[in-house]
This record gives C-alpha cells, structure tokens and sequence, in this order.
C-alpha cells in the first residue's frame, strides 16, 4: 500500500490536485542601502490558497541581479 503525499488532500480531507501546486521565488539587488545585501522571498500556492511563504535577507552580497536570483532559488 503506497503511501499518501502531503499534497494528496486539503485540510477538510478533500481531494486536490497536486498539478495545481504553484511556487514563485524572487529577490531584489542590494535592497539594503547599509549592508547592500539582497533579500530573497518565495511563496507556494495550492490552487489559489497561500500554503507557505518566506522572505530573508542573503548572507552574501551579490555582484549582479542575476546573482542574487540565484542565491534565491538555491
């Protein structure tokens, strides 16, 4: 008997479809005029209900935008 995902119910036990999972990450360059350092943020929907979301701020400067969106998917 396999065993059931995370993803397989809602919190009212009803079905979902985990195809309707969606999760966006994003972060902006040198947003801290102090420190110059980025913050990175992301947020996870299930259909069209927010499930999880975080924002901080990167450990490391980045040198470019891209950088700093890497930093953020990593």
């Amino acid at each position: 008997m396999g065993e059931k995902s995370k993803l397989d119910e809602d919190r009212e036990g009803k079905a979902v479809d985990p195809s309707h999972y969606s999760a966006f990450a994003d972060a902006d360059y040198a947003g801290c005029q102090d420190t110059r350092r980025s913050t990175s943020g992301s947020v996870q929907f299930l259909e069209e209900r927010l499930i999880s979301w975080s924002s901080k701020r990167q450990k490391s400067t980045a040198i470019s935008s891209t950088e700093a969106e890497y930093i953020a998917l990593s």
